[in-house]
């Protein structure tokens, strides 16, 4: 079945650093685009980056371009979000997000950025 798991998260400074992980496993993970949410308490789920099959093509949300880079890794089976420049508006739940005819989501690591 399919199986996503994300890392990463924890408490940092403004202005500081993450590097968030998505292992993912059931599917054949080369085929498929990936892509980041995130949500913060009473919001609604966001969409904060995607990045195709290949890695060749990745989207950003505005609110995270120049700071945040998906990348993935075909051969961990693996997609990352780096994060560079923190806010305390990006602390949130970042979940990984698969639609390979349906959709499955990880449960989620909580980051937290506060002085």
């Amino acid at each position: 079945q399919v199986q996503l798991v994300e890392s990463g998260g924890g408490l940092v400074q403004p202005g500081g650093s993450l590097r968030l992980s998505c292992a993912a496993s059931g599917f054949t993970f080369s085929a498929y685009g990936m892509s980041w949410y995130r949500q913060a308490p009473g919001k609604e789920r966001e969409l904060v980056a995607g990045i195709s099959a290949s890695g060749g093509s990745t989207t950003y949300a505005d609110s995270v371009k120049g700071r945040f880079t998906i990348s993935r890794d075909n051969a961990k089976n693996t997609v990352y979000l780096q994060m560079n420049s923190l806010k305390p508006e990006d602390t949130a739940v970042y979940y990984c997000k698969v639609y390979n005819g349906r959709i499955y989501w990880g449960q989620g690591t909580q980051v937290t950025v506060s002085s």
